[in-house]
This record gives structure tokens, sequence and C-alpha cells, in this order.
């Protein structure tokens, strides 16, 4: 594709009203809003039930007050399967049904009662979704279309005074644990090594980084080259939100189109590889780039911050945000079709 320059995906991204990131954090701040006084009745408290704790043996202690601690009122989530019949709703976390941790109490089912298919996980990485055919009534994940939607972060508004960059010393980095010739990822790297430094992080290149490591480390690079693990829509995961945005780097993506990325973000807070013509072309264009040009890539702190949305425990949360609104008469008959598309 044709090289974009400095500055050419500087547009107004609120163009005609609110739109990109703007309208997401106005709807999700919406959503979490309490009716005012002399509205209508305060909803009576939901359980949630989450039937296996995603990628957990024991799952984490539940005080009633979790959902509260999260903005979001009348809600209660626990694990104690023996209220499967008392729950307003149940959600099972895919990965345990895939790995048959866990199985789906389908004789025990209360008539009508809703269940949630959850995964953050990417359709590349999701098997056995054929077994699943008109059982679920919702979806839960990052897509934007899911019925609960729990994006890995967004921007959210922000008053007062941008914080600084981080001083900067070095030129990209990558952390990647799970590193296959065979992916797209590693192959866009392989080509881009020989025109531009950079520095990889990961078990597979001997270099780990400890959890409070990563970011500070990733705070020293002009960049950082965001590549999923896999390309599907609306898969934007924390190697774009925590890794490179929240660290203060520019991000360098591989993933969905760079549509996908501006539903969420300003087109100017991101390189995307697809607009060049060659791996080589990127590297010309990161190293060649002058201070003012990079700064530009950081206009976005001065009206939003990163929020990520990484605890399981807020995303359960979201189902009761959501619950008033989602559909009763809803099955998905054919999720595998859903999520594959």
């Amino acid at each position: 594709m044709k090289n974009a320059g400095c500055g050419s995906a500087r547009r107004l991204w609120a163009l005609g009203g609110l739109t990109g990131a703007t309208l997401l954090s106005a709807l999700w701040l919406l959503q979490l809003l309490r009716r005012a006084p002399g509205g209508a009745p305060v909803p009576q408290p939901k359980l949630v039930l989450v039937w296996h704790w995603p990628f957990a043996d024991r799952p984490p202690e539940l005080p009633s007050n979790t959902c509260a601690s999260y903005g979001v009122a009348h809600c209660h989530l626990s694990t104690n399967r023996s209220l499967l019949a008392s729950a307003d709703v149940v959600v099972f976390h895919h990965r345990e049904l895939q790995t048959r941790q866990a199985r789906l109490p389908l004789a025990e089912r209360p008539r009508g009662q809703p269940w949630v298919w959850a995964s953050m996980e990417s359709p590349s990485h999701t098997h056995g979704l054929g077994l699943l055919r008109g059982i679920f009534n919702w979806v839960l994940s990052y897509r934007r279309d899911s019925d609960i939607f729990v994006p890995y972060g967004y921007l959210e508004p922000h008053d007062g005074p941008a914080p600084p960059l981080p001083a900067k010393t070095r030129v990209a980095a990558w952390v990647v644990s799970n590193f296959q010739e065979r992916q797209p990822r590693v192959r866009l790297y392989r080509q881009l090594a020989p025109h531009l430094r950079v520095d990889v992080f990961g078990r597979a290149h001997r270099r780990p980084l400890c959890a409070h490591c990563l970011l500070p480390t990733v705070a020293q690079y002009l960049f950082y080259l965001s590549f999923e693990n896999s390309q599907h829509r609306d898969y934007i995961t924390e190697k774009f939100w925590r890794n490179a945005l929240s660290a203060g780097a520019v991000p360098v993506v591989l993933g969905p189109p760079r549509a996908n990325y501006e539903a969420l973000v300003p087109p100017d807070a991101f390189v995307h590889v697809d607009d060049f013509g060659s791996a080589r072309e990127l590297a010309a264009f990161l190293a060649g780039m002058n201070e003012s040009c990079y700064r530009g890539y950081f206009a976005w702190r001065e009206r939003f911050r990163v929020r990520l949305f990484s605890d399981w425990r807020e995303r359960f949360c979201a189902i009761c945000t959501h619950y008033p609104h989602l559909p009763r008469d809803q099955v998905y008959h054919d999720l595998e079709g859903w999520f594959q598309a």
C-alpha cells in the first residue's frame, strides 16, 4: 500500500459529532450511570454465576461488593455452583470448555435462564465451537458486536495537563512469548530487523521481563511492535493498550485493518504496517521520523488517557450493566459461524 507520511492521518476525529474512542467512552460512561431520583425503580440485584473461573484451578474471593467497586450497582458475582437454580445468568469461559476442565450442566439448566459464552481469545486459538450450537444466549468478548462488549482497553476523557513523555534512549522494542517462524508477525519482524534496531524480550530470546519491569522498559523506546498473534476483526489486545500506549511508546501495529483501530483511537495515535509497501519502507519511515512528527503521535494524551480493562471480575460485572437491554429470546444457533466470520 501507499506509504503514509507524517501527519497524513491528522484529520478531525470527531467530525460530525462523537465518533471513535470519544463515542465509545461516552457510551461506556452512560451505561454505568444510575438513574436519577424520581426515575425508574431501582433494579433488583442480579446474581451472575461464574461456572469456572478463567485460567484458574481455584476462583478468587468474591466479596459481596465486588461489582460496586467497579461502579456497577445491584450485581453479585458467585462461583458457587449450588446456586445454579437461582442465578439470573450463568457465564461460561470457553477455554475451560475447550480443554474439558468444565462441562455444561445442560440437564440441570433452569428453563429460560440466560447463558453467556465468554472469551477474549482470537478465533485462531478458539476451537470446539461447533459443539455449542443452540446453547448460549449472549456473548461476552472483545468483539464490538458482542452482547457484552469488553475491550482490552479504551480511551477515556481526561482533564488536566498531559503527563510528560518518558525519556527515549532506544528505537524499537518487542515483547513476545510465543515466537514461531510460521507466524506472520515473526515473518514481518525478520524482514524489519535488518533495517531497524529492534530489541526483543521474552523467554524465547532468553530476555524475560518481570511483570513490573515491562512498562518501565518499553518506556525507554520510541516504538513498540504491537504485533497480534493472529489477525482478526476487533482483536486488539494488551499489546496495543498496555505495552505501547500505557508505556508511552508509539505502537506499530499488525492486526486488523486500520479502520478497526480508528474506531477506538485517533488515526494519528499509531503506525499501521499496512500503510507501507514493504518492511524496508516501514523501517525507513520510523528511523527518519523527526521529533515534531513523533510528538504528534501523542496528541491524544491532551484529552484522553488509557483505561485498561483486564480484570475478569470487572468483565463479568459488565454483564449486569448490559442485562436490562439484552434480548431475552436470543440464541446463538451457529456460534462458530458468528465468531469465525
